[in-house]
């Protein structure tokens, strides 16, 4: 019988005392163990979600060539509408099912990547906008619990992030039909790229996360938890004492069923060095297992890896 993700109440931690003690080696733990834990108490409604998804599902429903005029291929897609079939997992050719939008963070810098938003669907930018400060200041919460964690001052890694590139990723998974491409499935087994994600609870069942024996834990299509795991960027810094494991969305049962998600992928900012520090390859055996490289240069790999950039 496989496991459930260990859940943690993000209202323990605000509280402070043993309340944020107990949270802090909750999540800790779950990130050393497996990579992965569900937040509740997090104080996003549910009624906000849905608003989020319903703008999302008017946004998807439009015509591609509408949809198509809002992709932005040269600056990698990071803002904006990406199609259905561009993207792909590491090492796997098969494209994943999805089409999505992206967006960041609101910043007067010419350097920066400005966000867009469609036109065509009434009141996107004000809820995809909204739920992305809401998380994004969660996410920093969550940061300095894993910083206090591994023994750093707490504002270690929410350090890292301020003016980040992090990224609201808004999904779609069309319903199959009947002519699916070989090979393909809604999201191909993975590991994320960055620090943390922060996944909004989806509109179907799918995501699977890989157990330490090979086996896949069920994770519930559930509002009331954002699912949280470590991503490649944090296991380089942290020497793997922090894991990013392996995780995917099956196709549904049938050929007719849409699926939504919104994972937050928190970045650090691009000179930040992820070489893992040498308390860590001390608590990890002594072997230093992953490269030394920045963020930036991180992400512009992996992007190409998985079809985003050139």
């Amino acid at each position: 019988m496989t496991r459930s993700l260990t859940v943690c109440n993000l209202s323990d931690y605000r509280a402070g005392g043993k309340r944020r003690d107990d949270f802090i080696n909750s999540l800790g733990e779950a990130l050393q163990d497996i990579g992965f834990f569900a937040l509740t108490g997090h104080g996003i409604s549910t009624e906000a979600i849905q608003k989020s998804y319903n703008v999302a599902e008017e946004f998807f429903s439009l015509p591609q060539e509408t949809k198509s005029k809002y992709e932005q291929s040269t600056i990698s897609r990071q803002r904006g509408y990406t199609p259905f079939g561009v993207e792909h997992a590491k090492d796997n050719p098969a494209p994943d099912l999805k089409e999505f939008w992206q967006t960041g963070r609101t910043v007067d810098d010419e350097n920066f990547p400005k966000n867009i938003w469609p036109e065509e669907a009434v009141g996107f930018e004000d809820s995809i906008d909204g739920l992305y400060q809401a998380m994004e200041s969660m996410s920093l919460e969550l940061l300095s619990a894993a910083s206090v964690f591994l023994g750093k001052d707490a504002n270690w890694l929410p350090s890292m992030a301020e003016n980040g590139n992090t990224i609201l990723r808004v999904i779609h998974y069309p319903a199959l039909g009947d002519n699916a491409p070989e090979g393909a499935v809604r999201s191909a087994k993975h590991e994320d790229i960055n620090l943390i994600t922060l996944l909004v609870g989806a509109t179907a069942d799918g995501l699977q996360v890989m157990d330490h024996d090979g086996t896949w834990i069920e994770v519930e299509g559930n509002h009331d938890h954002i699912i949280v795991d470590s991503g490649d960027m944090l296991q380089n810094l942290t020497n793997g004492l922090f894991k990013s494991t392996t995780h995917r969305v099956i196709n549904p049962p049938d050929n007719h069923t849409d699926r939504y998600s919104m994972p937050m992928f928190v970045h650090p900012r691009n000179e930040i060095d992820l070489t893992p520090l040498p308390e860590f390859v001390a608590q990890t055996g002594g072997e230093v297992l992953y490269d030394s490289i920045n963020a930036g240069d991180y992400l512009h790999q992996r992007l190409v890896e998985i079809g985003l950039a050139s």
